[in-house]
C-alpha cells in the first residue's frame, strides 16, 4: 500500500464480465492498493478497456465457477494480502481508512466488514441487507476461497478481525435480472447439495422459508426497511423454497434411475 509506515503490500482483486457500467467506480475505490488485478471471463463490452485505463492488470480466464474463479484471481495477485471485491461493489472512505490503518501492523490474518446492499433504490439497514458481514481482506497464506461454484466463502485458518466501515453493494440490475440470477443460483445450490449427499423433505420445503422470514424480517428488523425490505426477504424466502424444491426434484430423478 502507498504511504509511510505501511508494511503489508496489498493487491485488490476483482472478477468481472460485462461490468462496464460499474467497474470504474469499483476500481476507483481501491486505487489505494499497491496493485489491482481484474480477472475477466469474456467481456464483450468496455470492461477490459476501463480496467486497463485505471492501471489494472487484466487477466483473461474462462469462467470456472465463483469459488474457483476467485481462487484463480487470488493466486494471480503479486502480494499475499488481498482485498477481494465484486465489480458492483465499492470500498467506502471509512473502510479504506480502516484497511490502511490495520495493514500498518496487522493483528489478524483475515478481516471481515459490513456489506451494505442497495435494493430497489434503497440502502437496506436491517434484515439480510445489513450488516451482511463479508470476509474479503486476508493473507492468502492463512485463508482462501472455498471451491463452491455459487455462494462461495473465504475460509480462514485462525481468528478473524472486524473492520469499521462499509463495503457498498450497489447493483444496477433490474428486478427481473435479479430474479433470473437467483433462479440460476438456486439450481447450482441444489446440484451442489445433491453432489454432497444432502437430502431434503417436505418439512424443509415449508420450514426453511418460514425460519428465514422470522429470523431476518422479524428478529433482525427487516420490516423497518419498508417495501424494499419486504421484497428483499420475500425473494430470499422464495429462494430457500426453490433450492429445496429443486433438490427434491433431483432426488426423485436419482431415486428412479
Amino acid at each position: 500500500m502507498h504511504g509511510d509506515g505501511v508494511t503489508a503490500r496489498l493487491s485488490a482483486v476483482v472478477i468481472a464480465r460485462d461490468e462496464a457500467e460499474a467497474i470504474g467506480a469499483c476500481l476507483d475505490s481501491v486505487a489505494f492498493a499497491d496493485e489491482i488485478v481484474v480477472v475477466d471471463s469474456g467481456s464483450v463490452d468496455a470492461t477490459v478497456a476501463i480496467a486497463a485505463a485505471r492501471g489494472a492488470r487484466v487477466i483473461h480466464q474462462a469462467w470456472l465457477g465463483f469459488g474457483p474463479q476467485k481462487r484463480f484471481a487470488v493466486a494471480a495477485a503479486a502480494h499475499d494480502w488481498v482485498l477481494c471485491i465484486d465489480a458492483d461493489e465499492r470500498v467506502s472512505p471509512e473502510l479504506r481508512a480502516s484497511i490502511e490503518r490495520e495493514l500498518a501492523a496487522p493483528a489478524s490474518r483475515a478481516y471481515r466488514f459490513a456489506r451494505r446492499n442497495r435494493f430497489l433504490g434503497r440502502w437496506l439497514r436491517h434484515g439480510e441487507g445489513y450488516p451482511d458481514w463479508s470476509l474479503r481482506l486476508f493473507d492468502r497464506r492463512a485463508a482462501r476461497w472455498s471451491e463452491d461454484t455459487v455462494h462461495e466463502k473465504v475460509v480462514a485458518d485462525g481468528p478473524v478481525g472486524t473492520l469499521a466501515g462499509d463495503l457498498l453493494h450497489e447493483s444496477a440490475e433490474t428486478l427481473a435480472s435479479y430474479l433470473e440470477k437467483n433462479n440460476r443460483y438456486t439450481s447450482l445450490q441444489a446440484q451442489a447439495l445433491l453432489a454432497a449427499g444432502r437430502r431434503t423433505n417436505a418439512a424443509k420445503l415449508v420450514l426453511s422459508p418460514l425460519a428465514r422470514f422470522i429470523k431476518f424480517y422479524v428478529a433482525r428488523l427487516g420490516f423497518l426497511d419498508g417495501a424494499a425490505g419486504f421484497a428483499h426477504i420475500a425473494i430470499g424466502c422464495f429462494n430457500s423454497f426453490l433450492k429445496n424444491a429443486k433438490l427434491m426434484e433431483l432426488q426423485r430423478r436419482g431415486d428412479r434411475s
